[in-house]
């Protein structure tokens, strides 16, 4: 068994020389794999969640909360999440709406969580709310004072820059330190 090809057994992928990758479908005739291919990418393909399938989705949406008090999560996300959270309330009855998350995980028998009833949502906003200062402080933090500055004097402007590239920051850093050792 030890000199077996690592592709032996397994269907839908070739047995290729040692050095390149094996190729899925690739023992697949033309017709074969381009149908393949249309299933898979076909967005007319209906999907059938399962209830609790549903509930773990909204699940997931709400443990990006936990990204809000890392200080190693980029700002454009800690926005991002923000702005879902804090939402124009004419939204909150939109499916995967944070109110709409939190209704579901709070209530579902499915849900991953404890069953804990019905949860004031206004209560969790107030409390990121009265945390989002220090989280957005500490992410700050890692900022050189020239950044952390402009970001505190222009937000909107920084939040502009932010939406048309999030990696506009670390653009700006690396820049600014290129320049800065070519003079020192």
């Amino acid at each position: 068994m030890l000199n077996a090809s690592p592709t032996e057994g397994r269907p839908g992928l070739s047995k290729r020389s040692s050095d390149t990758q094996p190729m899925p479908f690739e023992d697949l005739g033309l017709e074969a794999q381009t149908a393949l291919l249309r299933r898979v990418f076909d967005d007319s393909t209906a999907i059938e969640w399962s209830e609790e399938d549903v509930v773990l989705l909204h699940w997931k949406l709400l443990q990006q909360l936990a990204d809000l008090s890392k200080p190693k999560t980029p700002m454009f996300e800690k926005i991002d999440i923000l702005r879902w959270v804090f939402t124009d309330r004419s939204g909150d009855a939109k499916p995967f709406s944070f109110v709409n998350c939190v209704k579901v995980v709070s209530s579902s028998p499915l849900s991953p969580t404890p069953y804990f009833g019905a949860t004031d949502v206004e209560q969790i906003r107030d409390w990121i709310r009265y945390h989002a200062h220090a989280w957005f402080g500490a992410t700050l933090e890692r900022f050189p004072a020239w950044i952390r500055d402009a970001i505190v004097q222009n937000p909107d402007w920084i939040e502009r820059k932010l939406v048309n590239n999030p990696q506009w920051l670390n653009e700006q850093i690396k820049q600014h330190t290129v320049n800065s050792d070519l003079f020192a």
